[in-house]
């Protein structure tokens, strides 16, 4: 089962793109007459959850400390879970082949394994109007999933796509707002989103089959066979057939026509049969 090194990077590429979907996300500011004063990318970042709490529980007023870099409204978010998906399960026997660029060879894709990632958004903000302008620039676009198209073999096959729809599977709410007046707020919405994804095992090269030869032999002569009443010799034989696709240059291609030149070889002079 073992033993074959393989590494696709699935995960990882998986966690890049759910990232990317919210990596553009605004807060604007305005002042008394509704005139937009300041407008503020959403810094985000991969990190627990914990962390981040920490970190604003040391130092209450981070606002207005130009020392640290963490500052609010910002986003993180993390993996949570990764679960076999029945739901999306095939026979292991449907696989498929692609053919190299010289159609010399291919690979043999196995069946996928088909998996639910969790994913945990969480937006923090230190007053209720940042955090709901985040949140609202989320939520519809997910209605009620939205489903992203990446190339998982980017380098070995490009033409190679898959589907991944990523669906909300909740929204939290928690106001962190403990202590006297003068303690820090902080307003976190926790969105759970479920990506379904495909794992690859490994991907095997073998030769495109350019040639087929069969043997034809005599089962009547040579010794004999008493328990059944037969003469076998598998040493002797009659002809040899050999089919070759015609052209050779299209077999193997994609959407290749080709048809086939069936040669037949009988035993020469010398004993040989053209082979």
């Amino acid at each position: 089962m073992f033993g074959t090194h393989f590494y696709h990077e699935k995960t990882k590429k998986c966690v890049a793109i759910f990232g990317r979907l919210f990596n553009n996300i605004y807060v604007i500011r305005k002042n008394s007459s509704g005139k937009v004063i300041s407008q503020l990318k959403v810094p985000l970042s991969y990190a627990p959850k914990a962390k981040y709490l920490e970190r604003i529980r040391e130092n209450p007023d981070l606002r207005e400390d130009t020392r640290v870099a963490i500052k609010l409204p910002r986003m993180s978010f993390e993996i949570t879970n990764i679960a076999y998906d029945t739901t999306r399960q095939l026979s292991k026997l449907n696989n498929f082949t692609n053919n190299a660029a010289n159609n010399q060879s291919r690979k043999k894709f196995n069946t996928a394994v088909p998996y639910v990632i969790g994913f945990q958004l969480n937006a923090y903000a230190k007053n209720q109007d940042d955090a709901l302008q985040i949140v609202e620039q989320i939520l519809p676009t997910f209605n009620p999933q939205y489903t992203l198209t990446i190339k998982p073999f980017m380098t070995e096959h490009p033409n190679f796509l898959e589907d991944i729809p990523i669906s909300i599977a909740g929204v939290g709410f928690t106001d962190d707002y403990e202590g006297d007046l003068g303690s820090r707020r902080t307003i976190i919405y926790t969105l759970d989103f479920e990506m379904r994804t495909n794992f690859y095992g490994n991907i095997p090269t073998s030769k495109i089959i350019r040639r087929s030869v069969a043997k034809v032999f005599n089962p009547t002569v040579g010794f004999t066979d008493s328990s059944r009443g037969l003469t076998v010799d598998s040493d002797v034989r009659l002809q040899t057939v050999q089919i070759d696709p015609n052209p050779l240059t299209t077999i193997g291609s994609p959407d290749s026509d080709f048809g086939f030149t069936t040669t037949i070889f009988g035993q020469d002079s010398n004993g040989g049969f053209g082979d």
